[in-house]
């Protein structure tokens, strides 16, 4: 379920993200709760759980490369191989998983007394900016869309635009490409510089979207498509974002009948095992059921488009609430890859635990 967190609690299982954690101190973004520069990066080695750790991080880059390549270039799928259907572009998706078990086998022989903390602190600092730069894209695409959706509905695009670009701007081919992916890639830059944007500031416009609803329904007797449209676009996006935020804070609401009592090195194993069994397993079943295929459940509606049933009437942004599944699953992976360099390091008892508030129901 999205944003759920997964443990084995010794007879306890995740359920939903809390109620209240993820808002906890949310104008605060993810990465000051990192203490990279405050741990000492040696420590004892770990090598096989860093590159167990490392490994899925690389793999999971060659994954999105493979998938951009399937999908946009019709480039073969690994699967082909086994009908003997062989050909020199199936060579490349192999060599891409092979460089990366090789990165990752180079990432821990150049850093063999790395300690678990400190990759564990660099890995969420990475997914925070990965989180935040898709924050800022989703405000930017849905304030520009919101406008462009309004004008087309109303009839006032050739009165803003010359004909031939009003025209276009009822094509979701072109308003994707050519409108939301530089928007995207604005997010991401801005995301670099500032971390003014958080979690609370996306929910607050959630509330106003809702409140202008309410007031153009009831008081002006107005109401289209794309103003729900905007509203789901935004909570799809704080729901399947936040979940990687509230794992960090171990927010996600769990029952535990015997985890409660353990000790912090009981804990740690215990985490570690649901971090793989569990967690990173579910990730990587959404992944590979949504992108496995150019027809696959994600993937169709990016390379289609796809808009909501109101057509014109409404905002293009569906395929892009397709996408957020792939985050969610992509961004929940690489911080299960920390959590479990925390979970490790708390089961060998190293230095620089962190204690959270209990969450526990």
């Amino acid at each position: 379920m999205p944003g759920s967190c997964f443990r084995v609690a010794a007879g306890g299982l995740c359920a939903g993200p809390a109620a209240h954690e993820p808002f906890t101190n949310w104008k605060t973004p993810m990465t000051v709760t990192s203490k990279a520069e405050l741990l000492s990066p040696r420590g004892a080695p770990a090598p096989f759980v860093r590159y167990f750790g490392w490994a899925t991080m690389f793999v999971l880059l060659a994954f999105i490369i493979n998938n951009v390549l399937i999908v946009w270039y019709d480039f073969p799928m690994l699967t082909s191989m086994l009908n003997d259907s062989i050909s020199d572009r199936s060579w490349i998706s192999v060599g891409l998983y092979a460089a990366a078990l090789g990165l990752a086998a180079l990432v821990v022989a150049q850093t063999p007394n790395r300690t678990l903390r400190y990759d564990a602190t660099k890995i969420s600092d990475f997914n925070a900016y990965l989180i935040r730069g898709c924050f800022f894209a989703v405000l930017f695409v849905g304030v520009a869309d919101f406008g462009i959706a309004f004008l087309r509905v109303e009839g006032l695009l050739d009165t803003v635009f010359p004909e031939n670009l009003a025209k276009e701007m009822n094509r979701s081919q072109f308003i994707g490409p050519i409108i939301h992916m530089p928007l995207v890639i604005l997010g991401f830059v801005v995301a670099l510089f500032s971390r003014s944007l958080g979690f609370i500031w996306l929910a607050l416009l959630i509330v106003v979207a809702e409140l202008l609803i309410v007031i153009s329904r009831f008081v002006f007797s107005y109401e289209q498509a794309l103003m729900g449209d905007l509203v789901r676009y935004w909570y799809a996006a704080l729901f399947l974002f936040a979940s990687a935020y509230t794992l960090l804070k171990e927010g996600h609401v769990r029952v535990d009948v015997l985890y409660a009592g353990f000790n912090s090195a009981r804990k740690g194993r215990v985490n570690s095992i649901g971090a793989i069994l569990l967690g990173m397993t579910t990730a990587w079943a959404i992944l590979i059921i949504g992108m496995g295929s150019k027809q696959a459940i994600i993937n169709a509606p990016i390379v289609n488009f796809e808009v909501s049933q109101t057509g014109t009437a409404g905002m293009y942004v569906k395929y892009q609430m397709a996408a957020f599944l792939a985050i969610f699953a992509i961004t929940m992976l690489i911080q299960f890859v920390s959590y479990l360099f925390e979970a490790v390091a708390d089961a060998r008892d190293e230095p620089g635990h962190r204690d959270h508030a209990a969450v526990s129901h």
